[in-house]
Formats: C-alpha cells, structure tokens, sequence
C-alpha cells in the first residue's frame, strides 16, 4: 500500500504554500508513528491548506501513518467534502474534531490527535495531568479538557469541544486521548510531544503510590509559565528541523 501513495506526486498540481503544508502534515503523521504514538489507522492529524477557501487536508482513511506521503493526504471543506478527486476515504470521526478546531481558530494551522497508552491512561484519572513533572508544568498552563461523549460522529459535539478547548493549544480528551494545536507544524509537534512525555512520566511515577507523588511547589510552577511565555515557541523553531533530520534517516519519502 505504501507503493502506491507514493506512486503519484501531485507537487506540480498544487500552490508552492499547499505543497509546504503537505509535507509538514506528512512528517506530522511519520514522527507519531515514528515515536510509536499511532493507533493503527484511527487517529488523525489536519493541516489548513493556505487560501481563502478554509480547506484541509487530512490522512486518507485505512493507511498506516508510516505510509502517509504529501501527495495522498486528502484536501476536503469544513463540511467535508473532497475538493480534488481522490480514491480515499476519510475519518468522519476525524472530520468531526478537526473541522470544528479549523472553523473556529484561525491560528491552528495544524491540529493533532493521539491516543496513546500514557495519554488515555491520564485522561482517565479523575486528577488529570499532575504538576509532577517540568514537562508537565510547561505543560498544564496551555492545557484544556474535554468530557468524552463517545465516539466523536456527532456533530453537535464541535461547538462543545471548541468552547472547552478555548484559546488553549493543548487538550486532554477524558477518557480518549490527547490533543494538541499549533500555528505551525513544530509548534503542534512541540505540544503533544511535552504533553506526552509529561503523561508517560506521570503513568511510571504513580506505578509509585498516589502518596509517593511529589507536586512541584506554586512558586515553580508560576515561574515555569513565566518562562514559557517568555520563549515565544523559540523551542519548536530550533527542534523542528532536527525532527525532519530524524525522518530523512529513519523515514523518508514523507515528502514525495
């Protein structure tokens, strides 16, 4: 299946800005499987397409996020529809979470879901995510929660997810997974990675006893949020690159 996505490129077929945002969404996809954070075929990641249109492009539905390549990502409206002609299917769960982040936050370029082992783990703790750790600090400032209501194919659900989400860049599903938000492919990549590694950390740490578990004090907290404002996702910018390194070795053809 992999050879055939990557049978066709469409980079001819498609605006300089479009064919930019298809291959950072394509290494999107490739670092979760790489980090071992997919879920077979059933999470998702969305990158708004650059125009007017209010289009994006999403995974096409039944492939590995280790075969993803720019070319097969599917570009469909906030209703969606496919815009282009294309012999793949889409997640209407996927849909469902994604239109309603893209159609109310015009900054979230990229949105991003997982359901991993340590985030389920966490969103299904009646605590949440703990200030345990400095990935959970940098963490919990920027973070939502959301209540499960099942599998997300109601589309009543959107305007409920985007009221809790708010202007947040990071989300905790209840009972489902993590989510996360950037205005550029490293800033969301940045999000989940630290909010995942904050779940991992806390999972292990409370292998320990709830009682054993030691909360950073109020001071560090607010001085880690200071920080953070203060970096302006300098992180991301100088991380992204080396992550693109990663794939060229360890995954290529993203970008095909």
């Amino acid at each position: 299946m992999a050879d055939d996505l990557r049978a066709v490129s469409i980079k001819d077929r498609c605006s300089a800005e479009e064919w930019q945002a298809r291959v950072e969404l394509a290494a999107l996809y490739r670092l979760v499987a790489l980090y071992g954070w997919d879920d077979m075929i059933f999470t998702h990641i969305s990158a708004r397409v650059p125009g007017p249109e209010h289009h994006f492009l999403i995974n096409p539905y039944g492939y590995f996020f280790n075969e993803i390549t720019a070319s097969s990502l599917v570009k469909i409206d906030l209703d969606g529809n496919v815009v282009e002609p294309t012999e793949h299917m889409i997640n209407p769960a996927g849909f469902t979470i994604h239109s309603a982040i893209h159609a109310a936050r015009e900054d979230a370029k990229f949105v991003l879901h997982v359901h991993t082992d340590a985030g389920i783990a966490v969103a299904s703790t009646k605590e949440g995510l703990l200030p345990i750790s400095q990935h959970a600090l940098i963490v919990l400032p920027n973070l939502a929660y959301h209540d499960y209501e099942g599998i997300a194919l109601d589309l009543d659900e959107r305007e409920r997810l985007v009221a809790d989400l708010g202007d947040k860049n990071a989300m905790m599903l209840w009972n489902h997974g993590t989510l996360a938000v950037g205005a550029t492919a490293a800033q969301c990549w940045t999000q989940i990675f630290f909010l995942e590694r904050a779940c991992q950390i806390q999972v292990m740490a409370s292998a320990q006893g709830r009682e054993q578990l030691r909360i950073a004090p109020d001071h560090a907290i607010e001085t880690v949020k200071q920080q953070q404002a203060m970096a302006s996702g300098m992180g991301a910018m100088l991380a992204w690159p080396g992550c693109l390194r990663k794939l060229d070795r360890e995954s290529p053809g993203y970008d095909s």
